[in-house]
């Protein structure tokens, strides 16, 4: 949550057109040090503005290095509607709001006649909730030093904060357990009924973005805030972002599995276990815990325990294809949690003269009443139900039950396109085979205009994509010793400055492994260090390897010389045993689609343009793309990809490599 100063935008508008912004000899050309005239920011700024005017929808492809940001920023502005911008990393809401807003600021208003009212947001568990804290304060449960350490940190902070971000907290570990305690989430939400609503960083945050024109918030937050307005029937205190006419979503091509997260339903283990501890907690400071209260918290604990310990056994995610089967083995099971819940609620509800925060945890009790009730006895056939276990700290597992819609395209088409007057989707990658039939069939995008719009990079000059024609298919056993040989060659060309992607872990370990003692030149792993500083390693590190997977194929930026190359494994296909994947592959071939050509190959295209797209970040990079997957030039489908790439050079000649690095390979 931050914001900057408001003004009226009355008289923005008509200051300065597009053309005499973005033009030759106009504000951006004199106020920009590396300003570059870019066509297709200009032609991306008048759809836009275009766009907001006639309130309709639009979908635009902006190649990287167009600008999209000020593209879309400027004409906002001059609409002077109420704007929310949705991105799909806090990365680019920070340089929003950091970088973009304030040069435009200055751009646009030299004299300070105007400032804009902008708003920043993130997900309620990034601020911290003083009710919490204050309770805590009274009744400390801290778990070992570095907990007390830590809390005693975010008590002195907490005076001085304006924003309860913890980002401002640099000393606080990412994973600490301490701050999940201490996080404003709504599940112990109170509202306008806690003692501490007027302090509420969140109540603080929900204002600002109602006096704000431009609300900056991430995918997670949006589809979070739609989700909880629509379980709510859109009542007016609903949700924390403001109602608004016009949503620019950025990194579009995030949004289907975003939205499916947050329109589905999930219940974990510790879920539960948290609602124990929370009553506990708050009963023990309020004096109201007796016998029978204690006897509702243990036998929901050990039911919950053995419920989830019945589970199908299995690691990851996979489908939870045999509910009816298992409940007729497990019925009872079942149906004692599900009673040992309702059994804790009607305990609460029975306490005489209780605090606000206990019909909260009734409340919690019936949601995870009726969530369960639906995870394991819905019939909904939009919907696939499956399993995930994920590790947790101190070597727990949780266990969690989940159910997401297989088609988002009809719940994104009422509960959000036909809402709001005009929507842009942007990305860099939203396009397959030049056009976006596979976003809108995805995503329900109807009756939208359509924008691709070209790179400002010269790819025929600053990339060579290269296929080796003689390595076998990556599915067999053959693929991974050929595959480290390649990559070996490769890596004495370039000199290092390469990423190396894999799409699965267990491959980038193998050809890891294979090549350690090989090569001459540092290799960096993900996972043995936080990605952020294995990003920052590999830019101080000269001739660095680093060898990643599906995390480090978008939203990364490394420019200049010390990243010369990308090698990726094979096409990125979606794996067909996830749950979600092979749901919805199903449900394309039962209607009489072909799920591989409309649903799992477009996919695929996204992802691989992603991965490339990491290379050519500025005019001046340089560098060699590679697919150690020949079936790119040797599949019918193929060519689906190649017509989507951006125009490389392209080669299977290891020869024309070495000439393109000519200088480097002397050395």
């Amino acid at each position: 949550m931050a914001s900057t100063q408001q003004s009226s935008p009355a008289t923005r508008k008509e200051e300065v057109s597009l053309y005499q912004f973005f033009a030759p000899g106009g504000v951006l050309s004199r106020t920009h040090p590396a300003y570059e005239f870019r066509l297709g920011q200009l032609q991306m700024a008048q759809a836009v503005e275009q766009a907001l005017a006639e309130r309709r929808h639009l979908i635009v492809e902006a190649g990287t290095g167009t600008g999209k940001t000020l593209a879309y920023l400027v004409p906002v502005i001059r609409s002077g509607k109420r704007v929310i911008i949705s991105t799909g990393t806090k990365n680019l809401q920070e340089q929003l709001f950091h970088k973009d807003i304030p040069f435009l600021e200055q751009a646009l208003f030299p004299n300070g006649e105007n400032r804009l009212s902008v708003c920043y947001m993130k997900g309620r568990n990034n601020y911290l909730c003083r009710k919490k804290l204050y309770d805590l304060t009274d009744q400390p449960v801290l778990s070992g030093l570095q907990e007390i350490e830590q809390y005693r940190d975010i008590a002195a902070w907490e005076k001085t904060t304006e924003t309860g971000d913890r980002a401002e907290l640099a000393s606080l570990p990412e994973a600490s357990a301490l701050w999940h305690k201490l996080d404003a989430r709504a599940d112990a939400c109170l509202g306008q009924k806690c003692s501490a609503w007027e302090k509420c960083f969140i109540t603080e945050m929900r204002r600002k973005a109602a006096e704000s024109n431009i609300i900056i918030v991430n995918h997670h937050l949006f589809f979070a805030d739609l989700g909880i307005k629509q379980q709510a029937d859109y009542a007016p205190d609903a949700g924390i972002l403001p109602d608004v006419g016009a949503v620019i979503f950025d990194e579009a091509h995030e949004l289907e599995d975003v939205a499916g997260n947050y329109f589905g339903v999930s219940v974990g283990s510790g879920r539960l276990e948290e609602l124990c501890r929370d009553v506990e907690a708050s009963l023990q400071r309020n004096h109201l815990l007796s016998a029978s209260l204690l006897g509702a918290v243990k036998s929901l604990r050990e039911r919950s325990a053995f419920f989830f310990a019945l589970l199908p056994p299995g690691d990851g995610r996979f489908a939870f294809e045999n509910r009816r089967d298992f409940l007729e083995e497990n019925g009872e099971e079942f149906l004692a949690m599900q009673q040992s819940l309702l059994r804790l609620g009607s305990e609460l509800e029975t306490l005489p003269s209780k605090p606000e925060e206990v019909f909260n945890f009734a409340r919690r009790a019936q949601e995870l009443r009726v969530q369960l009730a639906f995870l394991m006895e819905s019939e909904e056939r939009n919907t696939v139900f499956w399993i995930e276990r994920r590790r947790g700290g101190r070597e727990k597992t949780n266990t969690f039950l989940q159910a997401t819609p297989i088609d988002v395209s009809p719940i994104l088409k009422t509960c959000l396109f036909e809402k709001l007057d005009c929507a842009v989707l942007t990305s860099a990658t939203l396009a397959v085979g030049g056009g976006f039939e596979y976003m809108r069939r995805r995503l329900g995008l109807e009756h939208i205009r359509e924008a691709v719009l070209p790179s400002h990079y010269d790819y025929q000059k600053q990339a060579l994509l290269y296929v080796p024609p003689d390595l076998p298919d990556p599915r067999t056993p053959q693929f991974a010793a050929k595959a480290a040989e390649q990559i070996r060659r490769l890596l004495e060309i370039t000199r290092g400055r390469t990423f190396v992607l894999f799409t699965s872990y267990v491959q980038m370990k193998d050809i890891y492994q294979r090549l350690l003692g090989e090569v001459e030149f540092p290799l960096l792993l993900q996972g043995d260090a936080p990605k952020s500083a294995l990003l920052e390693e590999f830019r101080l590190t000269p001739h660095a390897v680093l060898f990643a997977t599906s995390s480090f194929w978008q939203g990364v930026d490394v420019q200049g010389e010390q990243l010369s190359s990308v090698i990726i494994d094979r096409l990125p296909f979606a794996v067909p045993s996830d749950p979600i994947v092979a749901a919805r592959v199903k449900s394309i071939d039962a209607e009489g689609g072909n799920a591989f050509f409309q649903y799992q190959v477009p996919a695929a295209v996204i992802t691989l343009k992603q991965g490339f797209g990491r290379l050519i970040r500025s005019l001046h990079d340089r560098g060699l793309l590679v697919l150690l997957d020949n079936r790119i030039l040797k599949k019918q489908y193929g060519r689906v990809f190649v017509e989507s790439l951006p125009n490389y050079r392209r080669t299977t000649d290891i020869k024309l490599v070495e000439e393109f690095f000519g200088v480097e390979s002397e050395n």
